[in-house]
């Protein structure tokens, strides 16, 4: 009876289906047979339709045959009928878990710390009772056995077990410190070579170790058949060895550390040996005999270092080149040593070439009747400046009587070229007057030119107190103290110069810099070189992106790229709520499986040539990164040999408010880069003005200069360290990361712009058409016609002999297929 009451249900529940699934059900029912009950004689006559499915009309069959079709060629999903749970077949319910079984379950997540817990506690009491050997219990037989063991180790081994503890319990909180086990390793080791050098200098028995004394069994057994085959002191250097390396295991150095280490200790000595010179030449100075008897003796605070006075009291000489102690950060293990760049120094100036230069700075002033003094004198590299202090001029006053006239700063200015006649100056520059301080400079350069090296600047105070992964140094200024910017306050660097001034030494400088002092997770290099010859030598630089772009064609595509890559850091800002590249650093720190994103330097060799190849493109993605890339870590540095309008236009020099500039040909060139006359009586070969964004005019300064010699080392150190395996480094010669945005541009240059609207077309509809194109792209039929073409050579419409006008498409709105047709093609 429950059976022939089902079946009605199950009927009913058949009629009310979606016609495609009551189809299938038809089709099935043909074959399915109802098995018939065993005749019992006193079995009831079933009602129709009750013991087999009712059998599907012509009409159902062809709406079923119909729907096959329309679905074809994917099949028809089969409803299947929900089981029946019934009362019978129900699963009892668990009892309630006892008060045991909760605690355990509470205490599970925690077993961790409760076993860093339960060890700390142990740890602790046998260090208590290790302390007390003489008292008796139940801990002391644990206790003396390991004495009989380790000796005097067992304190550390206690305490070993303590710190291991205390670790396991802070394993969910956020630990201040890291402990590798390499750190582990290297304590043990130095416990293990301690125990028999405690053994081996107290010179215990066999009878002192079993009392607990030395170091125990462990160091009697490691140190005994060492002394009976190797001596004792060949025992004790190999145990002392031992101990060292478990050492510098536990403080993770290496050679580089203790290279780096003997070379502070030298430069230490260095100073001192200078600070002691200095000292007994001040005291072989005094007169003889006269020695103060009260009072503090003279300390370097009292003692100006970089002012030597002359034997007039008011010529003073600053000569700022020979610095302090050289100042360095903590540096990374892989970075290079400070041995891969040379040293270098500046000649020093004689007490005859001041005085001659002197007398006809003011002589030949006098002679124009403009009285003036030479009270100040700057020695540097290249120039050296001789502050003029302008003097008065007697003139009759307005009543008739002599007054005095202060000489106008103007009046000395006119008289530049006057000034290199008499010095027999190839190029003379008067910085009328010198910002901070009352006088006028004049700039005459020197008979000898020092060569400026990049290892003094980095090793100077200037350079350590910027602190920043972003710092370069540029050179000396005027007396000869060196100069460093941090990049990442420019934020970008505008460069100008002619040919042979000194702008490829410079960049090469810069990079070298940077790649001197950063790992490169920490920097990415980005360098576009249409000359091919400068910063090629760079290939093969972990820190670079692919390699140094020299094709014109190119470099629109990198520029387009770092856009890309631009906006892609603001969201990535954005999803964190940071606001520049640093905080947003900070603030994913804490998440282990999240990598930080390094600062990028882009520098441009030559960007008259590109400007004058694609104008439009450079200048407005040029403008783009400089006015919003500041904030994601992506800064500029863009050189130029002709700085005429139409190569430094007025939206690229607003957005460029860091300028420097060498020798220039004119003094309009001279206004265009820094809006100001001056670079063009540089000298050149380094010899640069530099206007940073919050000065008021700018400085002039002699470049480094970085040798082959030195940027092969650079390059070669970065190869090895990504030979082996550097974290975070690339393989030399990787793939750039524009090479695909590249071929996209090039793919639509060679077939139609409006290629990748009409790709949108064919992911938006199923089908498509050229009058279709026509009318969504506004374009004519034939130009329809042939993007209906490319969209059928790259697979994302049908043959058109199968659909006609009207052909379907083969690609949905979540498909990129571009990055696809490249990808057949490159395979």
């Amino acid at each position: 009876m429950a059976r022939s009451k089902a079946t009605p249900a199950r009927k009913n529940n058949e009629e009310t289906e979606s016609p495609a699934r009551a189809g299938s059900k038809a089709v099935a029912g043909r074959a399915r047979q109802e098995p018939k009950p065993a005749s019992t004689g006193r079995s009831k006559a079933k009602p129709a339709g009750a013991g087999q499915e009712p059998k599907p009309s012509s009409t159902t069959r062809s709406k079923a045959t119909t729907t096959r079709a329309k679905q074809a060629p994917e099949a028809l999903p089969v409803a299947r009928p929900k089981p029946t749970t019934t009362r019978a077949n129900r699963e009892p319910e668990p009892p309630p878990p006892t008060w045991d079984e909760r605690l355990i379950n509470f205490l599970r997540p925690w077993f961790v710390e409760l076993a860093g817990l339960s060890l700390s506690l142990f740890c602790t009491l046998l260090l208590l009772v290790a302390l007390n050997p003489a008292e008796s219990g139940l801990l002391h037989t644990v206790t003396r056995p390991l004495r009989q063991l380790a000796g005097w180790g067992i304190y550390f081994f206690c305490l070993s077990g303590v710190a291991a503890g205390l670790h396991l319990m802070l394993r969910r909180a956020n630990r201040p410190y890291h402990v590798l086990p390499v750190q582990v390793l290297g304590f043990e080791l130095m416990l293990l070579a301690a125990l028999p050098l405690t053994h081996q200098f107290l010179g215990l028995g066999l009878a002192d170790v079993y009392q607990g004394r030395g170091g125990g069994i462990i160091g009697w057994a490691l140190s005994a058949p060492l002394l009976d085959f190797l001596g004792p002191l060949l025992t004790a250097l190999v145990h002392l060895g031992l101990f060292t390396w478990g050492l510098a295991l536990l403080l993770r150095l290496g050679w580089v550390d203790v290279v780096r280490w003997l070379n502070w200790a030298s430069a230490r000595l260095q100073s001192w040996s200078a600070e002691l010179e200095a000292d007994v030449a001040e005291r072989q100075s005094q007169p003889h005999g006269r020695t103060p008897l009260f009072g503090r003796p003279a300390g370097p605070e009292d003692v100006p270092a970089p002012l030597v006075r002359m034997e007039e009291e008011a010529l003073i000489i600053i000569d700022d080149s020979a610095g302090g102690a050289p100042r360095l950060h903590k540096r990374d293990g892989r970075l290079p040593l400070l041995e891969a760049l040379e040293e270098g120094g500046i000649v020093p100036l004689t007490p005859e070439e001041v005085d001659e230069k002197k007398q006809i700075i003011e002589r030949t002033l006098l002679d124009f009747g403009l009285p003036a003094t030479v009270t100040e004198i700057r020695r540097g590299p290249a120039v050296t400046q001789f502050g003029v202090q302008p003097g008065y001029v007697e003139r009759p006053g307005p009543d008739g009587a002599p007054k005095l006239y202060k000489v106008r700063v103007s009046q000395i200015a006119a008289l530049q070229k006057d000034l290199a006649l008499v010095l027999a100056a190839p190029r003379l520059r008067i910085e009328a007057p010198v910002p901070g301080r009352g006088i006028v400079g004049v700039e005459a350069p020197n008979a000898e030119i020092s060569v400026v090296r990049m290892r003094p600047v980095i090793e100077s105070e200037s350079f350590y107190r910027l602190n920043s992964p972003l710092a370069v140094a540029l050179g000396r200024d005027v007396a000869g103290a060196p100069v460093a910017t941090d990049l990442g306050k420019l934020p970008h660097l505008l460069i100008a110069g002619t040919t042979g001034s000194g702008k490829s030494v410079c960049l090469n400088a810069m990079v070298t810099c940077l790649a001197f002092n950063n790992t490169p997770e920490q920097l990415k290099l980005v360098m576009i070189d249409p000359k091919k010859v400068e910063l090629i030598r760079f290939n093969g630089l972990p820190h670079l992106l692919g390699k140094v772009e020299v094709e014109n064609e190119r470099v629109i595509g990198v520029l387009r790229w770092l856009t890309a890559e631009m906006d892609r850091r603001y969201e990535m800002f954005a999803a964190v709520g940071a606001k520049h590249l640093k905080d947003y650093n900070r603030k994913i720190s804490r998440h282990k499986d999240v990598q930080k994103l390094p600062y990028m330097a882009v520098f441009i060799d030559e960007l008259a040539d590109l400007m004058a190849t694609y104008p439009a493109d450079v200048e407005r993605t040029l403008c783009r990164l400089a006015q919003m890339a500041r904030a994601t870590g992506i800064h500029l540095v863009v050189a130029t040999q002709r700085p005429s309008t139409d190569v430094i236009t007025g939206l690229i020099k607003a957005n460029f408010p860091a300028r420097a500039s060498f020798a220039v040909a004119s003094g309009v060139d001279s206004r265009v880069i820094l809006d100001t006359v001056g670079a063009e009586h540089l000298l050149g070969k380094g010899d640069m003005l530099f206007l940073q964004p919050d000065a008021s005019a700018p400085v002039r300064i002699q470049g480094c200069f970085v040798s082959d010699r030195e940027v092969e080392a650079v390059v070669s150190h970065w190869q090895q360290v990504a030979a082996v395996g550097s974290p975070g480094g690339e393989a030399p010669g990787g793939e750039a990361p524009w090479e695909n945005l590249i071929a996209r541009q090039a793919l639509i240059d060679d077939t139609d712009d409006m290629l990748e609207a009409a790709i949108a077309l064919a992911q938006q509809y199923d089908t498509i058409s050229a009058s279709f194109i026509q009318r969504r792209l506004r374009v004519g039929y034939p130009r329809a016609a042939r993007l209906m073409e490319a969209l059928f050579e790259m697979g994302l419409v049908e043959d058109p002999q199968e659909g006609g006008r009207t052909r379907r498409t083969y690609v949905g709105e979540d498909d990129d297929p571009l990055n696809d047709y490249l990808a057949q093609q490159g395979e």
